[in-house]
């Protein structure tokens, strides 16, 4: 036989060692925890620490362990019902600047963990919990920025000293109309390069400019307001205490986010959905809101609303805040009144425009514009979904604005409930469009472990069946190949420990199935060596040209496969990913353990013998 390089051997025994090594956590299981962490990544205090072990034991709860890591508090617990039960006593205990999330606490000893060894992720199928597939409303997010845009227009004109009038247009353009062409062509030029996102249309009849977004620019919003709601919705679930949860993007306009260990959908849905928001407005003086309820002929530049108790209010287009310059709100009690407010925080640009508003309206009204968005859904004749969204906006206060103020502010007019879920949202950013929820699943824990269970049995009867079937059929060769595809399996879940992919249904699937194509090239090999025997070679020279001339088809064939799978992770979603990865990561490890890994074996066993008159296959 050919000699087999030494090199080989050290690549083959580092594979080996690093594979026994990073696959071991996945044996140890996990523990039932508690994870107490900070809302705003600030570490938890030892006096904390301390108090979080003395509510627990006073309860009666046994704490196996609790240790500080990454700013966090990790409580190990003995049981999920001492978690559910510590979970239920700490959160009212702790403020509410504490966030205590449900977690899985793996049993991986220290000296693994010192050396990066960690258990890989189970997906939501398997672990329990909630998954939920949302959709971005596009056509609202490109409305609201065309009344953003096109609110401006009349101001920047009217700083430029061009007259016109104006109106808006059922399609949410905004048609000006100007005295002479002269007077049109100069707003036309000045607001062209003020607002190079809009699309300009002039007519001379009469002489007019029709301003609308471009289609860049909606393709621009549309992406924005997807990317805007990602991060709120991350913010949001932040706020929930959920460990590990997964939010992102799939398509052009959906958003998917798995909950772990959250089973009660209610308060989830009610978190993710809310739009609510809050717009600080002057008021129109000059209009009559009587009249313009009643006729329906709202002034330009205004709009009507109405307060709680039912009283038409007339507010300027223009916004002096919004949600999205809020960078803190909190749910307090004001003090003249005593009650329920949201003490108001902004950021520089909101604080920087308050304060100039207030600055130069003393003494004159502000309004505070609460919005919402209510999605409700109906079914049609045939049983189809049809979702309508209701949009609420009320005016919750019209204040005098007694004194300047610009960063720090209270608003009140707010319920105790009211106050304290928009304080909530509004630390966590107000979406950029209001969502659907088109998909919801929710996986019992019980459920998960049936199918961890049913998986491992699964890829157990799939391995003993290959075992088998290659021990009787190539005899000692076919007990080679078993021992590579054992290393193959400890290969892959390594492989998917190392780089914390999670495991999901779809992916012990895709194990199974490779367990099945692994030995497809140590069949493709022994199969050349029997054709080699039959012509009359030597049993040495067939091993060796049975290796070297099987070696184009065996990659052929896995890098095919290996295509499909690439294909599947770059265009599949969610657990499709997940065959993808095992299915990609199983083919890797195969094709060295099949060729390096049982070449070594046979070079051990057969490579010294000089003369061989039958072999074995």
């Amino acid at each position: 036989m050919k000699p087999f390089a030494l090199w080989k051997y050290a690549v083959l025994a580092i594979a080996v060692v690093v594979g026994i090594l990073y696959a071991l956590p996945n044996l140890f299981g996990d523990d039932p925890a508690v994870q107490i962490s900070h809302s705003d990544g600030d570490p938890i205090s030892a006096r904390t620490q301390e108090r979080v072990v003395e509510w627990l034991e006073d309860a009666g709860i046994n704490v196996q362990a609790a240790r500080a890591t990454d700013g966090q508090q990790i409580v190990r617990l003995p049981s999920n019902e001492a978690q559910l039960q510590a979970a239920e006593i700490l959160r009212p205990r702790l403020d509410r600047d504490h966030v205590v999330a449900l977690s899985r606490e793996p049993r991986t000893p220290q000296w693994l963990l010192d050396i990066g060894a960690r258990p890989m992720n189970l997906g939501l199928d398997l672990r329990g919990g909630v998954h939920f597939l949302l959709e971005v409303d596009i056509p609202t997010a490109l409305e609201r920025a065309s009344e953003r845009y096109l609110t401006d227009l009349p101001a920047f004109l009217r700083t430029e000293n061009i007259r016109y009038t104006g109106r808006t247009l059922d399609d949410g353009s905004v048609s000006l109309e100007f005295a002479d062409v002269e007077r049109r062509d100069s707003a036309r030029d000045v607001l062209a390069d003020e607002f190079p996102e809009l699309r300009f249309e002039a007519s001379d009849n009469p002489p007019s400019l029709t301003a609308a977004l471009s289609e860049e620019e909606q393709a621009r919003i549309a992406d924005f307001a997807v990317r805007q709601n990602l991060t709120t919705l991350r913010n949001r679930v932040n706020q929930l205490g959920v460990a590990e949860p997964l939010v992102q993007r799939q398509g052009e306009d959906r958003i998917v986010v798995q909950l772990p260990g959250v089973q009660d959908t209610t308060r989830v849905k009610d978190l993710l959905g809310a739009t609510a928001t809050l717009e600080y407005r002057a008021v129109d003086e000059d209009g009559d809101a009587q009249r313009a309820a009643r006729t329906g002929s709202v002034p330009f530049g205004s709009e009507l609303f109405y307060s709680r108790d039912g009283r038409p209010v007339l507010l300027k287009r223009e916004v002096i805040a919004s949600g999205d310059q809020l960078v803190d709100a909190q749910a307090t009690i004001d003090q003249e009144s005593g009650t329920p407010a949201v003490s108001v925080t902004l950021d520089g640009t909101g604080a920087k425009r308050m304060f100039e508003f207030t600055q130069n309206n003393v003494g004159r009204p502000m309004a505070v514009l609460y919005r919402e968005t209510e999605v409700t859904t109906t079914y049609n004749a045939k049983g189809e979904p049809i979702r309508e969204m209701n949009e609420i906006e009320e005016v919750i206060s019209v204040a005098t604005i007694r004194g300047v103020f610009g960063k720090r502010f209270q608003t009140t007019g707010l319920t105790s409930n009211e106050a304290r879920d928009l304080a909530l949202l509004l630390r966590a950013g107000a979406l950029a469009a209001p969502i659907v929820i088109v998909e919801e699943r929710t996986v019992g824990p019980s459920l998960g472990a049936d199918n961890i269970q049913q998986g491992q049995m699964a890829a157990l009867a799939g391995l003993i069946a290959v075992l088998i079937f290659m021990a009787i059929y190539y005899k000692v060769f076919g007990l080679i190949s078993n021992v590579a595809l054992l290393l193959n399996l400890t290969l892959i879940i390594a492989a998917m420990s190392m780089i914390q992919a999670t495991l999901t249904m779809p992916g012990i699937a895709g194990i199974v199935l490779t367990l099945g194509m692994a030995v497809d090239a140590n069949v493709l090999i022994y199969e050349r060596i029997r054709e080699e025997i039959k012509q009359g070679i030597a049993p040495l020279p067939a091993i060796d040209a049975g290796y070297d001339r099987a070696l184009l088809t065996i990659a052929d064939s896995q890098i095919t496969t290996l295509i499909a799978a690439v294909v599947l992770f770059a265009l599949g979603s969610g657990p499709v990913k997940g065959f993808a990865v095992t299915l990609s990561i199983g083919i890797a490890t195969s094709m060295f353990t099949a060729i390096i890994g049982t070449r070594a074996i046979v070079h051990m066993i057969y490579g010294r013998r000089a003369r061989m008159a039958h072999l074995p296959i």
